[in-house]
This record gives structure tokens, sequence and C-alpha cells, in this order.
């Protein structure tokens, strides 16, 4: 590392530490404050920083970092989701007072471009979101604003998180009737994966490299041939809040794409679709129907109209509009 890398190093392991020494990750000034200066200090690209690369220090604090992060996100989600529930009128009208919401605005309208430029020109008609949270404002956003008739399957491990999030969306007329909730490990579940078009996972299911690869290998063998699944991954020193996914942890899958933003929008994105399985020189579970090959010149040519994006196609070098 050279000495700016190594300076921006020590600023979020001394963070980590000042988190650390908490008594709750619950919202405060002090908790706020701290991971403000922690997002701050971690969201200017810097693509020179493999984090993977580090030392075992480095990654230890990595790895405690992460998985505080997403203790802290999941306290932040619970607590804007039962103030919105409060609302008379329907808590959807009031999103905005979320204050990561215009990041999710921007990653919902990312997301849906993807799927636009690589569906064969058919919309999903069932998403399922894994890990959706107390607050699921991906399948909100892709709902409300670009997949109007898709019905969305959200899936939480925690019932309280999906208490919430089902009272959150029961007084809308459209959304309500279209978007599901199931408390359940999705390790758990199987053959109902066959039956979405797409796969979201977010981007703390698995918060460590082994856990995550569990869950692919899992969603790999389940899901239908040809059916998109979409994942979040970090790059550069954003990849001290959130967990990695490389190619290679996509066995089974045809990775079409990775996005990487510069803007304030953290996470980036990995679209792939599951390969059909050939048995004995035949395919088995019929072909890949949704999805269609990789049109790099198209997707190439809507992110070129965005500046604010890096892309790394498969093969290509990895490239940075600015």
């Amino acid at each position: 590392m050279d000495c700016q890398e190594e300076q921006l190093v020590n600023t979020i392991c001394g963070l980590y530490e000042k988190i650390s020494k908490l008594e709750s990750l619950k919202p405060s000034e002090d908790v706020n404050i701290l991971f403000s200066q922690l997002v701050s200090t971690c969201i200017p690209p810097n693509p020179n920083i493999d984090v993977t690369k580090m030392c075992d220090t480095v990654q230890e604090t990595r790895q405690k970092l992460i998985k505080i992060c997403g203790e802290a996100e999941g306290h932040l989600e619970h607590h804007f989701s039962s103030i919105l529930t409060s609302f008379e009128d329907n808590p959807l009208h009031h999103l905005n007072i979320f204050p990561y919401y215009n990041n999710y605005i921007k990653l919902g309208k990312l997301e849906f471009d993807l799927l636009t430029q690589n569906l064969n020109g058919l919309v999903p008609k069932t998403i399922a979101f894994v890990g959706s949270g107390p607050l699921p404002l991906t399948s909100i956003v892709l709902a409300s604003s670009h997949l109007k008739e898709t019905v969305f399957h959200n899936f939480d491990i925690d019932a309280s998180a999906n208490s919430l999030a089902s009272l959150l969306v029961s007084s809308d007329p459209d959304i309500s009737q279209r978007m599901f909730f199931h408390t359940v490990d999705i390790m758990e579940v199987t053959e109902s994966l066959k039956s979405f078009d797409v796969v979201f996972l977010a981007a703390l299911v698995g918060m460590n490299k082994e856990d995550k690869v569990r869950v692919i290998e899992h969603l790999q063998k389940h899901m239908a041939p040809g059916a998109v699944l979409m994942l979040r991954s970090a790059h550069g020193p954003r990849a001290f809040l959130y967990p990695i996914v490389e190619p290679c942890d996509l066995q089974g899958f045809e990775v079409l794409s990775i996005y990487h933003p510069t803007d304030d929008v953290i996470n980036s994105v990995v679209i792939s679709k599951k390969l059909p399985v050939v048995s004995n020189g035949n395919i088995v579970g019929g072909p890949s129907c949704l999805l269609m090959s990789c049109n790099c010149s198209k997707i190439h040519a809507i992110m070129n109209k965005n500046k604010s994006m890096m892309i790394e196609e498969l093969g290509v070098t990895e490239k940075q509009f600015s």
C-alpha cells in the first residue's frame, strides 16, 4: 500500500475501534456521527485498493466491521419502519424520511436498467428478494416505479422484520396486493425458488465468503434455468462495509456484468443468469427462455450516459466512465 492507502485504512480501522466500543448500535447521535464518518471515508472510489490482499489483521477488522454494519443497518431500518407505520395515511408516501432513501431510488433505477437490457423483451412476473428486512425499499421502489405489474415475494428469517414490512405496505391498495412476506431461512426454500423469474440477494445475506457462497450454491441448485440472479457486492474501500461477490463465487451461473457505482450509491451490482443443466448432452429442465445473451454494446451505451459508473465485463478490462 502507498501512504495514501495506508492512511485510509488506518482511518477506517480507527473508526472501527470507536464503533466497537459503543454500548448500542441503535440510532443515536454518537452512532449516527460515527457511521456517517465511516461511510464518507469509504465511499470515494479507489479501484486500486484491493481489500482481499491486505494483511490478516486488516482482514479480521474488515470482517468484524461488516458484521457491525449489518447489525447497525438492521437497527436503522427497524427504527424508521416503526416510525413510518405510525403514519395514519399511507406510510409509503413518507419514505423520504429515511436518510438513505435517495440511494435506494438510484440503485433501483440502476438495477431496473440492467434487467431491461438483459431480459428477452419480457417483464418479470415474479421476483424474490432474499433478505428484505423491516424496510424492503428495493422491492417497494421497483414495484411502485418500475415493475408495476410484477409480484414480489420477500424472504427474511426475522419474523419481526416481516411483521413491520407487511404493516408498512398494507395501506397501499396496489403494492399490498403484489407484495408478500415469508418468514423462513432461504436455505430451507427449495421447490418454490423455481417459480421466480428474478431472485435478488441482499448484500448482507451471508456476511462472510463461506456463508455467501453457500447461499449462492443453494440458489443455483433450486432456481429455474435461465432465471436471473442479481446480487450486491462492493468495490475498493466500500468492501469494508459490505462483502465482495466475485465471478468465481457464481458457479453454475453466467455472469453478465458487474457495475461499480462511483457516486453515493455504495453497492456494486452483479447480474447473472442460471445456466441450464446438461446431462448426457441434453438440457435438463428446459432451455433458458427468460434471458437473452448479453448484448454488451447496448449495456455499454446505456451505462455510458451515466457518468457515475464503472463497468466490468468478463473478458474486458474494467472501465471507469469519467
